[in-house]
């Protein structure tokens, strides 16, 4: 198990900014490939960007320019820099974890964890 507790979201105007954290327990964070989903209501839940072991990424062409993951191995921790919002980032952010370290996954059924979710809202 690799529990995974989201942290940073909130509501924000259009343009702004926020920082989403993921703070992941036990001594694996570190071979792990990461990633972060969202979810808005009605809608299913979609790709946003993943983290391979090595620090290798890869972005949704929806967020790529305006989004950045990285992740800090000392920390165990993950994150998520969102600038230039739109109100159509509004979604339950949550990120997830496989142990398939070298890959950058872009599917749900690819990460084995998954955290409970952090509440990003945009306002126009």
């Amino acid at each position: 198990q690799v529990p995974l507790v989201e942290s940073g979201g909130g509501l924000v105007q259009a343009g702004g900014s926020l920082r989403l954290s993921c703070a992941a327990s036990g001594r694996t964070f570190s071979s792990y490939a990461m990633g972060w989903f969202r979810q808005a209501p009605g809608k299913e839940r979609e790709f946003v960007a993943a983290i391979n072991w090595n620090s290798n990424t890869y972005y949704s062409n929806s967020v790529k320019g305006r989004f950045t993951i990285s992740r800090d191995n000392a920390k165990n921790t993950l994150y998520l820099q969102m600038n230039t919002l739109k109100p159509e980032d509004t979604a339950l952010y949550y990120c997830a974890a496989t142990p398939l370290g070298l890959r950058l996954p872009a599917t749900p059924r690819e990460y084995d964890y998954w955290g409970q979710g952090t509440q990003v809202t945009v306002s126009s």
